[in-house]
């Protein structure tokens, strides 16, 4: 069974790895899934720049959906962290089986809703003609995979509770292999044997391989944990905060998706060669946060816990080193996509009108890594806290009151991609500022007082 380390009083740059790394690694699968369909997609012979519209523009509403109800990760571990900093894990081994069965069946739901909605959910990302048409065809296979990802999502969730990391990374390794070679296999087909399916066979190859992934969650915590998958009643009494951290956190992974839906909807506006363009973009900024994702994991997984232990001071010691880690990766990131800034782009398309708009807005991309860091870092370590209601307002405040404004008036003023990728970049100011300063107020208090 799984053996769970404690935390000592002092946070080293090992525990840290320890956890942080898995993380990156896991937390990577589902853009690696949306990068691998938007790379293979972008070389084909045919439609290949319509193809790729359609794939951003479907990307980003699942994006939305696997956002929204995917929060049950951060509660689940939340809730779990604190229960083992306390030493009291037994009193909580339900309740992720219970979470999961909610959860798995608001997805079903959605699926019933939104499959013959899809051609008007797409109007409203300003799809029309073969790119509405292409964004159907995809969606309407893919989201079929949506249930699966759930799954996933909160098993990691557990693991991550418990401080294990290294499983979910095994799961997503296998995943995210499966897709690249699945995408090459239905895409292209293989003559004589399997049709190429273009970005239908994508849809399907992102489907197989989130059924791989979940069937792998349910074997590994079977297997390496006490905690069952079987759903019993009562209900657990934690489901009452478990419910309340989720739709906090729906409320705020709205907020998230409404300036999604704004970067999307403008660039689709601004014609095919603009969306496809920032689905590049757009994509690359998401796996970007999601390698920065490993820190801010640690910060969550680490934080419940020495929460859940009253250890204040090692908090504050905590959140200082994933400040400077963070930075850190985020420079990398952005220099190592200085280094390849022209291959990178001819990664995922052999347009030139596209790859010329997709040039002139990377590199505010790359500029934002250490600001991503910065608050996506502290996004984590504030679920670890379990402070869901002030992560919420944070959110709606720098969406309505920042993003928007910006967006609307970089548009007016004609900037394009341009203006999406500014409001994104001030969007991250807004979003990281406020944790920082409320943490180092409150924990400073409680560490002179401890």
């Amino acid at each position: 069974m799984l053996r769970i380390g404690i935390v000592s009083a002092s946070i080293t740059l090992k525990q840290i790895n320890k956890l942080a790394i898995p993380a990156l690694i896991s937390g990577v699968s589902e853009p690696i899934l949306s990068l691998t369909d938007a790379a293979i997609i972008g070389n084909m012979e045919q439609n290949a720049t319509t193809s790729l519209a359609a794939v951003g523009i479907v990307t980003t509403f699942l994006s939305m959906l696997i956002w929204v109800l995917g929060q049950t990760r951060s509660a689940i571990s939340s809730i779990i962290s604190q229960y083992l900093g306390a030493g009291n894990v037994e009193a909580v081994k339900n309740l992720p089986a219970q979470a999961i069965f909610v959860i798995t069946t608001l997805s079903l739901m959605i699926i019933a809703v939104t499959y013959p909605l899809a051609s008007q959910i797409f109007k409203l990302y300003n799809a029309s003609d073969a790119i509405l048409n292409f964004s159907v065809d995809y969606y309407q296979i893919r989201v079929f995979g949506f249930p699966f990802t759930l799954f996933t999502i909160a098993v990691f969730g557990t693991f991550r509770g418990l401080q294990n990391t290294y499983y979910p990374m095994l799961i997503a390794i296998s995943g995210a292999l499966a897709n690249i070679v699945l995408d090459f296999v239905f895409v292209y087909g293989i003559e004589s044997v399997i049709p190429a399916m273009h970005i239908k066979g994508a849809a399907y190859a992102s489907v197989f391989a989130q059924l791989i992934m979940a069937l792998l969650s349910a074997y590994y915590l079977l297997k390496k944990t006490d905690i069952p998958l079987l759903v019993k009643l009562p209900f657990n009494p934690e489901m009452k905060r478990f419910t309340l951290m989720i739709l906090n956190l729906f409320i705020r992974t709205i907020a998230l998706n409404i300036a999604l839906y704004f970067g999307t909807s403008f660039a689709t506006k601004y014609g095919e060669n603009y969306i496809a363009a920032y689905t590049i973009a757009i994509n690359l900024w998401f796996l970007g946060a999601f390698l920065i994702d490993g820190y801010a994991s640690a910060g969550n997984i680490l934080s419940g816990k020495l929460l859940g232990a009253k250890d204040y001071k090692s908090l504050l010691e905590l959140s200082r080193k994933l400040i400077k880690y963070g930075i850190l990766v985020g420079l990398f990131i952005g220099v190592i996509g200085a280094v390849f800034y022209y291959p990178i782009g001819n990664l995922f398309s052999n347009d030139q009108a596209v790859l010329s708009e997709f040039y002139h807005v990377f590199w505010i991309v790359l500029a934002m890594q250490p600001l991503c860091a910065l608050a996506f870092i502290f996004d984590g370590v504030f679920k670890g806290l379990g402070e869901m209601k002030y992560l919420r307002n944070v959110l709606l405040f720098s969406t309505l009151v920042v993003f928007i404004p910006i967006i609307i008036v970089t548009d007016h003023l004609d900037y394009k991609l341009y203006g999406i990728f500014i409001a994104f970049t001030f969007w991250m100011i807004a979003r990281g500022l406020p944790l920082i300063i409320k943490f180092r107020k409150t924990f400073n208090s409680l560490a002179q007082n401890a």
